[in-house]
């Protein structure tokens, strides 16, 4: 139930960039005017007058709240309109669906809510499935934040309200409990704490080093599931480039080609901003190769673009370009894939500012390297001109080089293992925004006591509440014809 109560209202976007990660400058940190840590935690506990637990717990929809489709329809001006109704295809599935594809539109709803202001890298669409395993430069596997579309600086709460949020919506989408749902938010939140709490107190160097590995892993599955886990870890190591060579490509005389499954995966036939296709991708990967590490900048040199083609990924990324490339070294015993992304402005945006990288791509990267401490050795921004002298960022990465998602539902996160999962979650979220905030700050606010937890829960089953009537209203949008989804038979 939304009840009423003093928050901030939604500001407009600040005129200079939002992204700042101390509330001391660099000049006055050098010379030694950096806080202790003891000093820090109380100034974060002293920020509870100012918004208390029970202002956290309290959803408010925003005056003249905009409209779920609305936001929408102008999302997808900015898209490849051929894409849509397949974007709404695979938000329509469920509320939980619904509510991956519609990051936008909570944006708008936590920039009505009271924060702490305390500023970390927000990953800026965070929900259960974005997470997972995946490879560093030394090919450790480990677990965190795997999606970083939305990334932008803000307040802390924005992405651990988002999070539990989709706990209890996805829970419910399963057929869960009241119980479970809140056993889900308070194992999310209690782990937030804990581990914010040690993150506080940890040497700088310390942290960055820190990744929760597969042994961290495994202490948080109970026994019962540790066979299912070991078969997602199985699979995981196992999606190397040969594996995808053998999924994605086919030989076509000589040479081996991308596989066509329209509409998910096509090749182009057209052109784009003014060139080829052709002439697309041999610019990016100019502009991509140029500002590569030197030491990755020879390697990546190494290989020959062989193929392209458009593929369709995710939910919320559905109508953005993305593409998916193959590149062969001395054979093709040794291939390459990368995966293209553009990468538009932050659905945050609006609330928090714009980013200081005019050059979306760059903003994705900087994101993902601030959460995740690890990415892949290949993860780097470019950006191509349009002929209206408009900058069009794109990012790539690997593609599935030691990389698996999980997705909610019978071969994923399950009621059984969902709260095992759940404490990972709030592990991972939390080394995030160590990394990228003031640990001590925002430990000292939330304390170690389970008040935070319940407010998590009275915010998470209250916007559950709030998902459910903006699906409905798009289910209703979906029935009446104002907008179109794809088939299902078109898809296979």
């Amino acid at each position: 139930m939304c009840v009423s109560h003093k928050s901030r209202a939604a500001s407009p976007a600040p005129t200079k960039s939002s992204e700042h990660f101390s509330v001391l400058t660099p000049a006055e940190v050098h010379q030694g005017k950096r806080l202790s840590i003891e000093k820090r935690l109380r100034n974060g506990k002293a920020l509870r007058k100012r918004v208390n637990f029970a202002d956290q717990g309290i959803y408010t929809p925003p005056k003249n709240r905009v409209g779920p489709i609305e936001i929408l329809q102008k999302q997808a001006e900015q898209r490849i309109q051929a894409l849509i109704p397949i974007r709404y295809e695979r938000m329509l599935q469920s509320p939980f669906d619904f509510y991956r594809g519609g990051a936008a539109i909570m944006a708008q709803d936590l920039a009505s809510q009271p924060t702490t202001d305390i500023t970390v890298q927000l990953c800026g669409d965070m929900h259960v499935s974005n997470f997972g395993l995946f490879g560093t430069a030394e090919h450790r596997l480990v677990f965190g934040i795997n999606d970083f579309d939305e990334t932008l600086p803000g307040s802390w709460e924005w992405d651990i309200k988002r999070l539990v949020a989709s706990a209890v919506i996805a829970c419910e989408a399963l057929g869960g409990s009241q119980s479970l749902c809140k056993k889900l938010v308070y194992r999310i939140s209690s782990e937030y704490q804990k581990r914010m709490a040690q993150y506080a107190r940890m040497p700088y160097l310390d942290l960055a080093q820190q990744f929760i590995g597969e042994k961290d892993i495994r202490k948080h599955f109970n026994s019962v599931h540790q066979k299912k886990l070991d078969a997602y870890l199985r699979d995981t190591k196992g999606q190397t480039n040969i594996q995808v060579l053998e999924k994605l490509t086919t030989l076509v005389g000589k040479n081996r080609k991308i596989i066509n499954r329209p509409p998910l995966i096509e090749h182009f036939d057209k052109t784009t901003y003014g060139v080829s296709f052709a002439g697309l991708v041999k610019k990016a990967m100019q502009n991509y190769s140029s500002t590569l590490l030197a030491d990755r900048q020879v390697l990546f040199e190494r290989y020959t673009l062989q193929d392209f083609a458009r593929k369709v990924v995710g939910v919320g990324s559905v109508g953005t370009n993305c593409m998916v490339l193959y590149f062969v070294g001395d054979s093709q015993k040794d291939p390459l894939f990368l995966q293209y992304k553009e990468a538009q402005e932050s659905v945050l945006s609006p609330y928090l500012g714009k980013s200081k990288y005019p050059n979306m791509g760059h903003r994705v990267v900087a994101g993902q390297r601030l959460l995740q401490g690890a990415p892949d050795i290949f993860l780097n921004g470019g950006e191509i001109e349009h002929k209206q002298d408009r900058i069009q960022g794109f990012y790539l990465r690997q593609l599935r080089d030691m990389k698996g998602g999980i997705d909610v539902g019978p071969h994923g996160v399950s009621l059984k293992n969902f709260p095992d999962y759940a404490k990972l979650f709030g592990w991972a979220l939390a080394l995030g925004h160590a990394r990228s905030g003031d640990a001590a700050m925002i430990s000292g606010y939330c304390g170690q006591s389970t008040e935070f937890d319940s407010a998590m829960y009275s915010f998470a089953t209250a916007y559950s509440k709030q998902n459910k009537a903006d699906y409905d209203v798009f289910c209703n949008a979906v029935k009446s014809g104002k907008i179109q989804v794809a088939k299902k038979k078109t898809l296979k």
